[in-house]
Formats: structure tokens, sequence, C-alpha cells
């Protein structure tokens, strides 16, 4: 879980994953059939895949797991097929009733791609948040390489990243960071 790059296409997924990347997510806003079109070739990049939103895609995509939002359904249709189940929290609250098997906690920041989400939680509340709950927490939402030390020292296993996906200098700092932990 240390990176998390979501991508929307495998030719961002490689260069993710000779990034550093040990977790890809393919985030595609259309219908299954193109989610499953472009999942094509996710399973063989050796890192683990994880389909945003879409169950069924997941499991016709064999993906590792699947990332779902707070009001997302389908977790026990994914528990069912063996996929791993990620969720969104913006809360203690959220993350203490969420049934999942890692949680992605933000946005930290402000940033573009989370413009619709909560206010930003800040390093305080993505503490809260990791010490609340006893599975993996991935910080999202403005990481990058200056600050995703400051994640992982917070009490996060790892960081969820758009922009910053394809940066080596991301799983550096999340390297030393996590140290022996």
């Amino acid at each position: 879980m240390r990176v998390h790059a979501i991508v929307d296409h495998i030719e961002a997924a490689y260069r993710a994953v000779a990034a550093g990347a040990t977790v890809v997510q393919l985030r595609v806003k259309e219908p299954t059939a193109v989610v499953i079109d472009r999942g094509h070739g996710f399973t063989g990049l050796g890192v683990t895949f994880v389909v945003n939103d879409d169950v069924e895609a997941a499991i016709r995509l064999d993906a590792d797991g699947v990332h779902l939002g707070q009001a997302d359904e389908g977790a026990e249709r994914a528990r069912a097929h063996g996929l791993w189940v990620g969720r969104s929290v913006a809360t203690v609250e959220e993350a203490l009733t969420a049934e999942a098997d890692y949680l992605g906690a933000g946005p930290v920041w402000a940033t573009p791609s989370k413009a619709d989400a909560a206010p930003p939680i800040g390093l305080e509340g993505l503490r809260r948040i990791c010490a609340a709950v006893d599975v993996p927490v991935v910080a999202i939402g403005g990481v990058d390489a200056s600050n995703a030390a400051a994640c992982i020292e917070s009490g996060a296993a790892g960081v969820a990243v758009i922009r910053a996906a394809t940066d080596p200098a991301l799983r550096r700092a999340v390297d030393d960071a996590l140290g022996d932990r």
C-alpha cells in the first residue's frame, strides 16, 4: 500500500509502476463496459490492482480489489468474489463505520481531483482517523513527494496519488518515512 497510483489508462499505469507504485487503481467514470475495456492488461502489471467504484468491472477484470465511496453499494458482492474492499473516508465517524480492508482518507489537502469532496482534513484529521482504526489507511488529496512523509508520520500506511503517480521521488519519500515500520 505504500504508493497507490490512481490512473485512467494502461500507459499511465506502466509509468506509475516504473516509478514505484505498489498499487494501481483504475479510475474511469464511465459505464462498466468502458471500464473493462480500459482495464485490460492491468493484472499483468505485477502490483495490486484495484478498480474504482465498479464491482462488476473489478470481478470481470480479475482485480485484487475495488475501492468504493461511502454511498457505493456492492461490498458484499465484492467480498463474495474474494476482492479487497477499500472505502473513502473523511471523518473518524466514517472510518469507524466503514467495513473495509483499507481506507482512503482525505482529502488531506485541497486538490483539483477532489474539488467536490469534503473540506481538507489536514494532517490532524488524518492522524485521528489512523489512530481510530485497525485497517491500513492511505492518505489522499494533494499528496506529493514534498509532503508524503508527513502523511506517513501521521500514521498512514501509504499515500494515494494521481498527479504524482509517476514521480520516483514519491516512493523514496514514502520508503524513507516508513523505515522499519
